[in-house]
């Protein structure tokens, strides 16, 4: 067989001029890193190889993209790089770091370097500038991720693989350079890297590598939140499946350092309606989800929908052997925001997803009035019902129970709240007919929060009634609820 070459094509005409300007002033150059190992993957792809022959894997199984992102070594110092180009930024000189600009594009061009030891599991203390591409290749952490490539040399030649990256991706094996242990204890991130590359990329995780994660759990947590967030968010809109991510996550350690709170739903038994226990359901909720969308809130929503059940759970007098739930959503709640907040989400991300836990556990009943459904409208937005279902929809195939029968009625309930939300003249506050400024005018009130309340309980009676969204009957009703409590009662 042909060997499994990359193809030059995928390369864009700016970085081969930049290999070109290096190679006219002496100087090597090469592409490195993941560029290198997607045009792999790519080329194997087209090669017929790595096509899964199962059913299952084919769901999860797509052809890889071309790569995107082009880093350069070569063996130019930094002041010898910025002298060859006319637009460059020092980004990281003191690490061997230029960026190039060359149209739209900005390269990294870094010299071949070695690495002094990591003192802090997060950063080398220094680095030292080598002639060489191997010495390079050596400090990286994944032997598929250490390869290099000069695009401007045809077939093998071109290649530089001196850990046998290439073979390990024809393997379908993720593999640690080098000793597993010193790598991860260089740089906590790795031991997360490891797993997200094994389940964004469908690799094996190597033995050794895979027991150099929970040896390496210490140093793991040295890293900030921030690094834990990049990685899991790419584990969650990547991965292939995104559970095979997860159980790595709780076979090697790590998921009892990022979310414990999580950990407690394994083996935990749920009832009846379930066919397995809260961990197991959960990986199946968040397959689900992702087989219809990779939307981050509705990833993270299924991640978390039943993070409170292990502390809600209560024996049924009726069958001891069974556990109820009982305002796990609202706990539940409250543990997202917790574990979303230390994990340095958004502010609105959390906000959404906490919502989305919260409002995940009603259900739809066909005697409902449409004033129920516009409240039920109104308490999630309209904006975020398609989030919502989705995540319903996730959380009844993950039952594995009653699926049908489930999924039935969440179609009747899309169906009935799409046509309640096409004839609703109000949901929010913002859609009535009048504002605080008329009410202060009309009734002479001065601006406060009553006039919010007041805004309110007008809402309340527009979603009973949409017909009373008109000015003239606001007013009046906001003349005779000034006197009258709120019941406040929105939920249906």
């Amino acid at each position: 067989m042909s060997p499994i070459v990359p193809d030059p094509a995928l390369v864009p005409p700016e970085v081969l001029h930049a290999l070109r300007t290096l190679r006219a002033a002496g100087k090597q150059g090469f592409l490195a890193g993941g560029a290198v190992r997607d045009a792999l993957r790519v080329a194997r792809w087209n090669a017929g190889l790595d096509r899964p022959r199962s059913p299952i894997a084919q769901a999860w199984t797509q052809s890889p993209g071309a790569p995107q992102d082009f880093d350069i070594a070569t063996d130019a110092l930094p002041d010898e790089v910025m002298r060859l180009f006319p637009k460059v930024i020092p980004t990281g000189v003191q690490h061997g770091t230029v960026t190039v600009l060359l149209g739209e594009h900005k390269l990294e061009l870094t010299t071949f370097r070695g690495e002094g030891p990591y003192l802090d599991g997060r950063r080398p203390s220094s680095v030292t500038f080598l002639g060489d591409i191997v010495g390079d290749l050596a400090r990286r952490d994944f032997t598929v991720n250490a390869i290099a490539w000069d695009p401007l040399t045809a077939g093998e030649a071109g290649l530089r693989d001196p850990f046998d990256g290439v073979g390990d991706l024809s393997r379908r094996v993720l593999r640690a350079v080098g000793n597993p242990e010193h790598r991860f204890s260089e740089d906590g991130l790795r031991p997360l890297r490891a797993v997200r590359f094994a389940t964004t990329l469908r690799l094996a995780l190597d033995p050794a590598t895979r027991r150099a994660i929970t040896a390496t759990l210490d140093t793991f947590s040295k890293v900030a939140a921030e690094r834990v967030h990049d990685e899991l968010v790419k584990l969650l809109v990547r991965g292939a499946p995104p559970s095979r991510g997860l159980r790595l996550l709780v076979r090697t350690g790590l998921l009892a350092r990022i979310a414990p709170e999580l950990v407690e739903s394994v083996a935990f038994p749920q009832n009846r309606w379930h066919q397995w226990d809260v961990w197991r359901h959960t990986l199946r909720v968040v397959d689900a989800a992702a087989a219809e969308t990779r939307d981050l809130i509705v990833l993270l929503s299924a991640l978390l929908h039943d993070v409170a059940k292990p502390r809600t759970a209560q024996p049924k007098p009726e069958s001891p052997s069974e556990n109820s739930f009982h305002q796990h959503e609202h706990v539940g709640a409250t543990l997202t925001s917790e574990i979303l907040t230390r994990l340095r989400f958004s502010k609105r991300e959390v906000e959404r997803v906490t919502l989305h836990v919260r409002e995940h556990n009603w259900h739809y009943l066909p005697e409902w009035t449409d004033a129920t459904c516009r409240r039920v409208i109104a308490r999630l937005g309209p904006e975020e019902l398609g989030t919502q279902w989705s995540l319903r929809r996730a959380d009844l195939r993950g039952r594995g129970r009653a699926v049908e029968e489930g999924l039935a009625n969440q179609a009747a309930l899309e169906s009935r709240f799409a046509r309640v939300l096409k004839d609703s003249s109000a949901l929010r506050v913002t859609d009535l007919a009048i504002g605080g400024r008329e009410l202060m005018q009309d009734l002479g009130l001065r601006p406060g929060p009553a006039v919010g309340q007041l805004l309110k309980r007008l809402l309340e009676a527009v979603l009973d009634d949409p017909s009373l969204n008109t000015p003239a009957s606001l007013i009046r009703l906001a003349s005779e609820a000034a006197s009258r409590p709120s019941t406040d009662n929105s939920q249906p």
